[in-house]
């Protein structure tokens, strides 16, 4: 089978992104895992995208996981994300708190905006960012159209949120 003809059928639904697949061998079988899990079976979760409600329910739910299978090993995030929902984020903030084991977070390459809150999120001591890594915070950052009562509920929910990152950095 053509390289590129394998690399479609492997990489059919997976929201357009690329997910490499590893081949373990064991004594008794052959098991063939996506990257990210196999990188799950080492305690590292990756994010390597923005945030939104669908990043953020898989993050969570693997952060939960790792705690269930050993509330006390460390887990190590590896963080390339150009930031996104800050509501999103901050249910993964809120879950990394929560967790007992220790998170080590990493910046690969850019941690801008959420992606930046939650590299900072990491256990004290446990944060660090790759040479040539970028980091960028900036202020919340919204639209509200309509209603001037609307729009008051809008601008007090962007307000709260950004007490709320001021909390957290």
């Amino acid at each position: 089978m053509h390289l590129e003809r394998y690399a479609e059928l492997s990489t059919r639904g997976l929201r357009g992104s690329i997910s490499p697949v590893v081949i373990e061998e064991r004594p008794l079988n052959v098991a063939q895992l996506d990257v990210f899990s196999r990188l799950m079976m080492d305690r590292i979760i990756f994010l390597g995208v923005g945030v939104d409600d669908y990043v953020a329910n898989v993050i969570q739910a693997q952060l939960l996981f790792l705690q269930s299978v050993d509330p006390k090993r460390d887990i190590q995030m590896y963080i390339n994300s150009p930031g996104g929902s800050v509501i999103a984020g901050l249910g993964i903030y809120d879950t990394m708190q929560f967790v007992s084991p220790d998170i080590a977070t990493i910046c690969t390459s850019m941690a801008a905006s959420m992606g930046a809150v939650l590299l900072s999120s990491g256990t004290k001591g446990k944060r660090s960012a790759l040479p040539h890594s970028r980091v960028m915070i900036h202020q919340t950052t919204g639209a509200s159209q309509g209603q001037l009562s609307d729009m008051e509920i809008t601008y007090k929910l962007f307000k709260d949120l950004q007490e709320a990152l001021y909390r957290i950095l």
